[in-house]
């Protein structure tokens, strides 16, 4: 596992980190991307942002030397607008990081859950608290991240509201932890891209190469795209497509592979690839999580 525990720091969290000084987040102190963060680099300085587009617009104007953003979760499924920013931002995958992500169910101190009308959180939290929110059947509120969702309570100072936010995030605010561990699964998490405005390829194995292309409009383009993946044994770990041009023609697709870009099978896989694509970009080539060995 890469988490900074009381193990101390991981070669793996040295070698994505290095010696960056600024990380921008989405979200606010207390959130589970500052937490990420933090652990992935303690020493350095969380930049938050209240928007996706705004955690690369630090990066890109220099206010932050990365960015780490998430994309998918384990429960909830892929956090779309980050797959929309990142083919245009002109940001370089570097590293992903494993966040295990647990739900506390916070109000004021007064706050009686029969007494409950609405709950806040982020989009996301809500689909990894399903059996809580289905058993009380509360009004949801969305709100920018789960942090702000606890700041907005205790600003509200309503005993009818209450929020899903990560442990502690409900203390910094003067809440009172109604039900602690609320999610769904206890193998809960997240993945964090690490995003660098220079490319940075690993030197390192195992390695995660992550792409981007579009299919050349011939019949059956996606099926030979992936054929070089599966005929040279290229494990392909995720699959999402894109819609172009405001049509509903899937014809833009990232790809995460395990395999460094420069084995032989990822590249005579690429070598196929190529007859039936168009735009191929590589976004990063990047250590592999040691977290990785938790998800077989």
């Amino acid at each position: 596992m890469d988490r900074a525990t009381a193990g101390g720091r991981s070669r793996y969290t040295d070698e994505v980190t290095d010696t960056v000084r600024r990380i921008a987040v989405q979200g606010e102190a207390g959130s589970n991307s500052a937490a990420a963060a933090h652990h992935l680099a303690p020493n350095a300085e969380i930049i938050t942002c209240e928007s996706f587009a705004a955690a690369f617009e630090a990066v890109d104007k220099q206010r932050a030397d990365r960015a780490l953003i998430p994309v998918e979760n384990s429960s909830a499924g892929r956090v779309a607008d980050p797959h929309q920013l990142l083919p245009d931002a002109g940001l370089h995958i570097v590293g992903e990081y494993f966040l295990p992500i647990h739900f506390d169910l916070v109000g004021l101190p007064e706050t009686q859950l029969s007494d409950v009308h609405t709950v806040r959180s982020h989009v996301h939290a809500f689909g990894q608290c399903t059996q809580l929110l289905s058993a009380w059947h509360w009004t949801r509120h969305i709100s920018a991240d789960t942090a702000g969702a606890a700041r907005e309570v205790a600003e509200l100072a309503d005993p009818h509201i209450v929020a899903l936010s990560p442990p502690g995030a409900g203390e910094r605010y003067g809440l009172s932890v109604l039900r602690s561990h609320v999610e769904d699964s206890a193998t809960n998490a997240t993945r964090f891209l690490y995003l660098s405005p220079q490319a940075d390829i690993t030197q390192t194995t195992p390695a995660i190469t992550t792409l981007l292309f579009r299919v050349r409009n011939v019949p059956a383009a996606l099926y030979k795209c992936l054929g070089g993946f599966a005929t040279n044994s290229v494990n392909i770990t995720k699959l999402e497509s894109y819609q172009l041009g405001g049509t509903f023609t899937a014809s833009q697709f990232y790809v995460d592979i395990d395999g460094h870009v420069n084995d032989r099978n990822v590249q005579l896989a690429l070598e196929e690839l190529r007859f039936f694509v168009t735009d191929l970009k590589m976004l990063g080539c990047y250590p592999a999580s040691p977290y990785r060995g938790n998800l077989t």
